[in-house]
C-alpha cells in the first residue's frame, strides 16, 4: 500500500502555507482538447495527510466568496505558484467567511519573495553622502510687551 501511495505523491504540496495567495493551475479536458485554468485565492486551511492530503483556496468574484477544496496530489493540477507569502497566526482562516472588503486582506510576510525586489547597486552608490549646508545663526524671538 506504502509503493502505490509514494508514486501519487506530489513534491510541490509542501512548498505553501496558510495565508499565502497562489495561483492553482488546473488540467481541464474538453473533448480532445487540454487547456490550463487558473484558480487564484488565499490558503485557508490544509488537512490531511499522504495521497489524503487536501487544501482549500478561497477568492472573491464580484462580491462573493468563492472556495474550492483542493486533493493537494490530484493529476488535474498542474502546477500551484506562490504569489505571495501571508503572515497569519492560524492553522484555519476560516473567519475570513465572515470578513467583507478590505477586512478579508491578509499582511504580507517579508522574507523569500521580498528579497527578489532589493535593488543588486552596492551600498555605497545606493546611499548619497549630504552635503554639509551652513546654519544660520539663531535669531531671537520677538518679546512680546505686556
Amino acid at each position: 500500500m506504502d509503493l502505490v501511495e509514494k508514486t501519487n505523491l506530489k513534491a510541490n504540496f509542501a512548498s505553501f502555507e496558510i495565508g499565502d495567495t497562489v495561483d492553482v493551475h488546473l488540467k481541464i479536458v474538453e473533448g480532445e482538447k487540454e487547456r490550463l485554468q487558473v484558480f487564484t485565492g488565499i490558503v485557508i486551511g490544509k488537512k490531511g495527510s499522504g495521497v489524503n492530503a487536501s487544501f482549500t483556496v478561497r477568492r472573491l468574484v464580484g462580491s462573493e466568496g468563492v472556495e474550492r477544496v483542493f486533493p493537494a496530489h490530484c493529476p488535474s493540477i498542474d502546477r500551484i505558484e506562490v504569489k505571495k507569502k501571508g503572515k497569519v497566526r492560524r492553522a484555519k482562516l476560516y473567519y475570513l467567511r465572515d470578513r467583507v472588503g478590505k477586512a478579508t486582506r491578509v499582511a504580507e510576510k517579508l522574507g523569500a519573495l521580498a528579497v527578489a525586489a532589493v535593488d543588486d547597486k552596492p551600498v555605497e552608490q545606493a546611499v548619497k553622502p549630504r552635503q554639509k549646508t551652513e546654519a544660520a545663526p539663531p535669531t531671537e524671538a520677538p518679546k512680546a510687551n505686556d
